[in-house]
């Protein structure tokens, strides 16, 4: 069974979520929803699915108009497990866009790579919904 690619549209207070086992990963838009205990189940089964047999490059992005602490926790915890792909001997890459004046979202993000020891490609927009 091939795995399938995985679109989670967003909603007020949670952001769009697009899944390509051709190694897309896209978080964007606003994650602001306290109402779950842990990643979505959706989110971390495709992920467990992905890792058996990655692409060569994993490409990441982030892009946030809206991080709040609960959910700060969530984007570290799929980043750290998407992060086994290098215990493959894999690539992964992982850019974090931030509109120039949201300093906060800059932040969380240097907070998550530490946090996770792997780097991530910081880029400024002047549109977060265009990345």
């Amino acid at each position: 069974m091939s795995l399938e690619k995985v679109h989670i549209l967003p909603t007020r207070v949670t952001p769009e979520v697009f899944l390509n086992p051709e190694g897309i990963i896209k978080i964007k838009g606003r994650a602001m929803d306290e109402s779950r205990e842990k990643v979505p189940e959706q989110i971390t089964n495709w992920i467990d699915a992905y890792l058996l047999n990655p692409a060569d490059l994993t490409k990441v992005i982030i892009a946030l108009e809206f991080l709040n602490s609960f959910n700060t926790l969530v984007i570290t915890s799929i980043l750290r497990k998407i992060s086994q792909v290098l215990q493959q001997r894999k690539e992964l890459v992982i850019h974090w866009f931030y509109e120039e004046d949201d300093i906060d979202i800059f932040e969380r993000g240097e907070c998550i790579s530490s946090t996770i020891n792997i780097p991530i490609e910081f880029s400024i927009t002047d549109n977060i919904a265009g990345c």
